[in-house]
């Protein structure tokens, strides 16, 4: 039947039906297939190295576009590759080989098909050719760099180390520092690099070619190497994807495959509009599950995917190309697609039979490193490889002599001059942080009792009058050093009085200043003012509904038990910023042993403190998740700490389903996120962890990643999922193509960008560690942001708190215009083929949401 498969053995056929003669590889040394004369079209096509070669057709079938780019590579076991493009409904489809190129391209013009492999086997030692193997590695190195490919971090860093070592060859560990901060190979590189830097020791000596086999022999043992998913849903409206490879059909949900359907037991596919549907052969154990049908988006999705299967089927199964069936003389039913080529057999035997002279070719550089050095004065440049983009041949721009002169009187690179400019940025953010109107409403609402109004005023008003004061004072001196900006240029210090950088600031005004021993009573009261308020609000509804009103002001970007929480965390700032000026200072500095005498006493008060804020920050945590779960009573708990929170997905009987786990020192629970306005996170489930065991259970269920919670009175499987992918959501819940939104009601608990919220999206995790380290690294200051489709670049005021970057005209603006919350992306630095051509830029990255931004100072930058 057309459109249909009845399937069968090995040699049996798949979607044959009507159409032109084979379509074969052709050899090495052959002529380029012959066209119609007539006038002939450029097409564009870019290669696996991101090179992008132009070729003349006429009005000839897909196979004759497909048989030059083979003659152009010298390719001979071209057939594992395919030509895929952007059709006119934007949907990635393959060039069919039997229909005319020109009639599926409707605009040639500004259409560029890529070169990529195709069919994936099981075994890359079925491939013959070293140029085919190299062409895989690239493949696996591109789908490895965007994400494509998911795996774990050891087998991350084992691929880069080898696609390292086929590009470079040995390299000593400063080399592979510096090459890892100019390529990008994976997106969490950043995180990876000691690994990477590990396992590249190990490869020492190997050559490129058995760099790429290494490469591809750890790829092919992953779940996700040379699939592509294709969404869908099930009959009860799961979401899923659907995948082909060799061995059969694939159910997906995120990452993870939950089922697979082996060529030998699918009796037909077949699709009937948006329906995907698989019969299976008859089992006699389940005689009534022999057809499973799938939802996809679009009839062309679906037809699409039904026609990779059919292609996937033919290639691995069938011992030949399957012949066209005879034309219908009345009609035809369904699509007459077949699969056109030579099968993976006829392939492995033609090479075999044959004594193909092994054609030498040239390795390219990578597609996003920085251009070679040019050759020397006695060196004769390289001839172009077939491989290599021409942008990489090209000069790089390199700064001269005059240029970095210039540069070096412009910007100070005095190390101290620019901890004191951030002193000096977080100092104003952190006012503007006590400056929220919370105590003001407070003190005069009768919703609060007299006690909780004097607490609160007696112990936060003090400080914010004292920072302000260090404030005005710190711009003071910071516009007397505009003028003396030279003297740090050089390294020689300025006299005590203008060392805004240390000594005189954080010791004169914040150590040993007589106000200070008063502020150290006031800090040590704000643990008691946190529950006072907390448990006035549990007593009194008009009091907490007022606390919400506050929290929805623009101004209050963040939750106000954060902002509370604020005097404490700033002492860690400056505890920070101390050290690295005790770094920074030689011994005989002047101002070395008044830093050092101020980092003593910091450090001392942090230590007083430490047990109270590891307190408070718990208390803060269990509030805020107190007000995303519903179905939780009572989560603030005497003596229950938070631990962690993340997605996992749960086994049950519809399949794999994903759930946020929220784990405390005494239970766990797991929840669904609602639908509802609030989008709380419904609980399902507390399971206890007095008694409870926990297992691995991979070989049990085939799942990978996969445990047991056997607690007293419950049983639980979950499988951690990948943290790069999350798991198809309702269109309901999809983050917005643009996710730099404008800031309505912040980054509130309550608001659809809070941390659950964000972990819920993004598929990934949080412990309370993380929370308590972020709390240290909060940075503020200017960024430039570079427009989506354009050269300009934008500056705004950054503040970088709570996992997420909030954006502002100005530091004198209250309200923040944006925010862009962080957790799931990666940051690095822009590749060579990006073409950003600034200095001190970085990059921000979650699937296809990139930004850039720039920074004044490479100490900025750094930072």
């Amino acid at each position: 039947l057309h459109g249909n498969w009845a399937g069968g053995g090995p040699g049996q056929r798949l979607g044959a039906g009507l159409g032109l003669g084979g379509v074969s590889t052709l050899e090495p040394g052959l002529r380029p297939p012959s066209q119609p004369p007539g006038p002939r079209v450029a097409l564009k096509v870019q290669m696996l190295d991101d090179s992008v070669e132009s070729f003349q057709l006429h009005r000839a079938p897909g196979k004759v576009l497909f048989d030059l780019v083979c003659v152009h590579l010298n390719l001979t076991e071209g057939d594992y590759f395919g030509l895929e493009y952007q059709d006119h409904r934007k949907m990635t489809v393959w060039l069919d080989l039997l229909k005319p190129a020109l009639k599926q391209i409707r605009r040639p013009k500004n259409t560029i098909l890529r070169f990529v492999v195709k069919f994936f086997p099981p075994d890359h030692t079925q491939l013959t050719e070293e140029l085919t193997r190299y062409l895989f590695a690239l493949q696996v190195k591109r789908d490895l760099a965007c994400g494509r490919l998911i795996c774990n971090d050891s087998s991350a860093a084992l691929m880069v180390s080898h696609i390292i070592q086929s590009e470079t060859g040995d390299l000593d560990e400063a080399g592979s520092f510096q090459h890892l901060l100019h390529h990008k190979y994976h997106p969490d590189q950043e995180q990876l690099r000691e690994q990477i830097q590990e396992c590249q020791r190990d490869r020492v000596g190997q050559t490129p070619a058995e760099s790429d086999y290494q490469l591809l022999e750890v790829a092919r043992r992953l779940d996700l190497y040379g699939v592509r998913l294709h969404p869908a849903t099930d009959r009860e409206g799961t979401q899923l994807s659907l995948a082909v490879e060799h061995s059969g059909v694939l159910v997906l949900q995120g990452s993870t495959r939950i089922n697979s359907f082996n060529w030998s037991k699918i009796r037909k596919l077949s699709f009937k509009r948006k329906r995907f549907l698989i019969k299976l052969r008859s089992d006699p154990v389940n005689p009534h599950h022999d057809t499973l049908e799938f939802s996809m988006a679009t009839r062309d999705s679906c037809k699409n995917f039904w026609k990779i299967c059919v292609e996937h089927h033919a290639f691995f199964r069938l011992l030949e190309e399957p012949k066209p069936r005879p034309r219908t003389i009345l009609f035809s039913r369904g699509s007459s697609f077949r699969f056109s080529g030579r099968t993976q057999k006829q392939v492995i035997d033609h090479v075999k039979d044959s004594d193909l002279k092994r054609v030498p070719f040239q390795r390219c550089f990578s597609h996003i490193c920085l251009p070679p050095p040019p050759p020397g004065p006695t060196e004769a440049p390289p001839p172009p490889s077939p491989l290599t983009s021409p942008l990489l041949t090209e000069a790089g721009y390199i700064r001269n002599e005059d240029e970095e002169e210039a540069r070096r009187k412009k910007f100070p690179t005095n190390k101290a001059y620019f901890i004191a400019k951030e002193l000096l940025s977080t100092e104003r953010t952190f006012i503007k942080d006590l400056e929220v109107s919370f105590p003001v409403a407070v003190a005069t609402d009768e919703s609060f009792p007299d006690s909780v109004k004097t607490l609160l005023s007696s112990h936060y008003d003090p400080v914010l009058e004292f920072h302000r004061g260090f404030l005005r004072e710190m711009e003071q001196r910071l516009a007397l050093l505009s003028p003396l900006t030279d003297l740090w240029v050089g390294g020689a210090s300025l006299l005590s009085d203008l060392s805004v950088g240390g000594a005189s600031l954080l010791t004169n005004l914040w150590v040993v200043s007589p106000p200070q021993q008063q502020l150290t009573v006031h800090l040590q009261k704000h643990p008691e003012c946190l529950v006072e308020l907390e448990r006035c609000c549990r007593s009194s509804r008009r009091a907490e509904a007022l606390c919400r009103e506050l929290e929805q002001q623009r101004v209050c970007y963040l939750n106000l038990n954060t902002f509370l929480l604020r005097p404490l965390h700033r002492l860690l700032h400056y505890r920070l910023l101390l050290e690295r000026l005790c770094k920074h200072y030689a011994p005989t500095h002047q101002d070395f042993r008044d830093c050092r005498a101020a980092l003593a006493d910091v450090s001392e008060l942090v230590q007083q403190l430490q047990g109270s804020m590891v307190k408070m920050e718990n208390l803060q945590k269990l509030l805020e998740l107190q007000r995303e779960l519903s179905g939780a009573d009572n989560l603030v708990a005497p003596g229950r700490e938070f631990i962690r929170l993340g997605c996992l997905s749960k086994l049950s009987g519809k399949g794999l389903q994903q759930r946020m786990f929220f784990l405390f020192s005494d239970v766990l629970l797991y929840t669904s996120r609602g639908m509802t306005s609030s989008n709380q996170f419904k609980v399902h489930g507390q399971l206890p962890l007095f008694g409870m065991s926990v297992r691995e259970s991979e070989e049990e269920w085939g799942v990978p990643h996969c445990f047991t919670l056997i607690g007293q009175k419950q049983t639980v499987v979950a499988a951690s999922p990948n943290s790069h992918r999350r798991p198809p959501t309702a269109p309901s819940e999809e983050e917005p193509e643009e996710e730099l939104s404008t800031s309505r009601s912040g980054h509130r608990s309550n608001s659809s960008s809070s941390t659950v919220q964000v972990c819920w999206h993004r598929s990934t995790g949080l412990s309370m560690v993380d929370c308590s380290l972020a709390v240290e690294n909060q940075l503020s200051g200017n960024l430039l942001r570079k427009f989506k489709n354009s050269s300009g670049w934008q500056k705004l005021w950054v503040v970088f708190t709570n996992f997420s970057l909030f954006f502002y005209k100005t530091h004198q603006d209250d309200a923040p215009l944006a925010s862009l919350p962080l957790l799931g992306y990666s940051v690095s630095i822009p590749s060579e083929a990006e073409n950003i051509n600034k200095d001190y830029v970085f990059k921000l990255q979650f699937k296809a949401h990139v930004y850039y931004f720039r920074s004044e100072s490479e100490y900025a930058f750094l930072r």
